[in-house]
């Protein structure tokens, strides 16, 4: 990682050299002098404050119905409008938001996680162990995980969407764990690991220790943008019945139910489309300066 000399240290009143500030505060620092860096985190924060928190200003909850208002248009009793069961559109929306949320951010780490503990161990140890997971990797990559879960759906009834959530992180971490592979090959060779070998440090613990931690960069941006995948899917898959499951709600739920009554009561569809898609581009945004942040280099070669 290449620093500027501003970065390196700086120069103190009585001569003496400040300690070069640590790779995790070199890393902040760029993303959040990038403009989309700033932009995506301050708007993915408000997402989230206006999910959890928001329904605490409201005297309505998802499960409540006010049977004097069917399909009424936002007011100020009902700051989003009304469903056609007089569900109070602000209150659900923001339920559906954060199931979408925790769905999202859960399925992107257990994703992330198997990407990195399959590829280290396959490009570490080679062999059957290699031979065995990228057959399994090869496996999951050809098999249609929406049909898949399209017939598993019916377990994800009953509140099950725990279950719901590891079935869709199954789907999605293959390629990353390849690219994972392919680095762990090449960074096993490198000197530290060989010594850490030498000293007698268990396989295990190098991967742990050694390997995982120095593709943090490539794990953390493919978290983030596993984040906003995560919520597509999920989103489409509840859209079609799939994916969570009455009496619960999620984005695609209510964009399901929404789009049904968009034309002559845009409120029960627009809202929860709008919240959906400046969502997943707070997420990109991240995802983007996080990448750039790792590696300026690629931003620079991107500008030319």
């Amino acid at each position: 990682m290449t620093l500027s000399d501003e970065e390196l240290a700086e120069e103190l009143t009585d001569g003496t050299v400040a300690t070069a500030p640590s790779r995790l505060r070199v890393v902040a620092g760029r993303f959040f002098r990038s403009p989309q860096g700033r932009v995506g985190f301050a708007v993915l924060a408000a997402m989230f404050l206006l999910a959890f928190a928001g329904p605490l200003f409201s005297r309505w909850t998802y499960t409540d119905k006010d049977f004097t208002a069917f399909m009424q248009p936002p007011s100020a009793t009902h700051w989003f409008g009304t469903l056609q069961t007089g569900a109070d559109v602000y209150a659900v929306t923001l339920r559906g938001m954060q199931k979408s949320l925790v769905v999202g951010l859960l399925a992107a780490l257990i994703s992330t996680a198997l990407s990195a503990v399959v590829g280290a161990f396959g490009g570490y140890f080679l062999g059957w162990t290699d031979r065995t997971l990228n057959w399994v990797t090869d496996l999951l990559l050809v098999l249609p995980g929406f049909l898949i879960l399209a017939i598993m759906s019916p377990l994800f009834e009953a509140g099950q969407w725990p279950l719901f959530v590891v079935m869709l992180a199954l789907f999605l971490w293959m390629v990353t764990s390849k690219i994972v592979r392919g680095m762990t090959i090449s960074l096993k060779e490198r000197e530290f690991i060989q010594a850490a070998r030498y000293m007698g440090v268990s396989p295990v613990r190098i991967i742990f220790r050694h390997v995982i931690p120095n593709l943090s960069s490539l794990l953390i941006v493919d978290a983030t943008l596993n984040v906003s995948s995560a919520i597509l899917t999920e989103t489409s898959l509840s859209y079609f019945g799939f994916g969570i499951q009455p009496p619960d709600v999620s984005f695609g739920t209510l964009i399901a139910d929404g789009s049904r009554t968009a034309v002559y009561a845009p409120w029960t569809f627009w809202f929860v489309a709008g919240l959906l898609v400046v969502t997943v581009l707070a997420v990109n945004l991240m995802g983007d300066a996080l990448r750039d942040a790792f590696d300026p280099s690629a931003s620079r070669r991107r500008r030319r």
